[in-house]
C-alpha cells in the first residue's frame, strides 16, 4: 500500500531538507519512493511543498487533493492552505508557529485566528511546539528535524536508521544538534 506525506512551509524553514532526509531514509530501507518539490517564491518566504509517496510500488510522485495520509506543516497558515490534500481520516502535524506572509505584512490580508480549530474539523491534528524546542536546543533552524521526528513516530518509521541518515546528509558542524532535534521530535509525538 502506498503512503503519501505532504510537507509544507515557507522558504527558509528547512522543508526541503526534511523531505530529502525522509526520502533518503525510505529509499535506504527498500521502499519505492517518489518525491516532488515545489519551491514557489521560497527565497522570499513563499510557499514550499514537498510531496513524498512510498510503498512497494509507487506510480506517481504527485499527491492529489484528498490523497495525503499525513500533512506536516512548518507553519499554521500553510497547513490551512494545503488541508484539502489530507484524506478523510488523515492526520496533520503542525508547528505552532505563525509566519506572516507578504499580504499580511503589507496589511492586505489578516492571519486566520482559528487555524487549529479549522484543521480539527477535517483531520486529526497534532500541534507541536517545534520552534520552541529547537530554540531551547540552541538553534531554531532545527525546527524541521523536530517535526521530522514527530512524523517518523506518527508513521511508525522508527525502524529506519535515522541517526545514520542525518550523519550522512547534514553538514558535520550540525550533526549533533540535528540528532538532538530528532530525539525531541520522536519524544513529543
Amino acid at each position: 500500500m502506498t503512503k503519501s506525506i505532504l510537507l509544507v512551509g515557507v522558504g527558509g524553514q528547512g522543508t526541503i531538507l526534511a523531505g530529502k532526509l525522509l526520502t533518503t531514509g525510505l529509499l535506504e530501507s527498500g521502499y519505492d519512493v517518489k518525491m516532488s518539490e515545489i519551491h514557489g517564491m521560497s527565497q522570499r518566504g513563499g510557499s514550499v511543498s514537498t510531496q513524498v509517496r512510498y510503498g512497494e510500488k509507487v506510480e506517481s510522485p504527485v499527491i492529489e487533493p484528498g490523497g495525503a495520509d499525513i500533512l506536516v506543516s512548518f507553519e499554521q497558515m500553510e497547513a490551512l492552505r494545503w488541508l484539502s490534500y489530507v484524506k478523510p481520516g488523515g492526520k496533520v502535524i503542525t508547528n505552532d508557529a505563525k509566519i506572516a506572509s507578504m499580504p499580511i505584512l503589507s496589511g492586505d490580508a489578516l492571519y486566520p485566528d482559528h487555524a487549529i480549530e479549522e484543521m480539527q474539523k477535517h483531520a486529526e491534528v497534532k500541534v507541536v511546539g517545534a520552534q520552541k524546542i529547537a530554540e531551547e536546543l540552541g538553534n531554531p533552524r532545527v525546527t524541521n528535524v523536530v517535526l521530522l521526528g514527530s512524523l517518523i513516530k506518527s508513521m511508525d518509521l522508527e525502524h529506519i536508521d535515522w541517526e545514520q541518515i542525518i550523519r550522512d546528509n547534514v553538514k558535520e558542524n550540525f550533526i549533533d544538534i540535528n540528532l538532538q532535534a530528532l530525539k525531541k521530535g520522536l519524544e513529543i509525538a
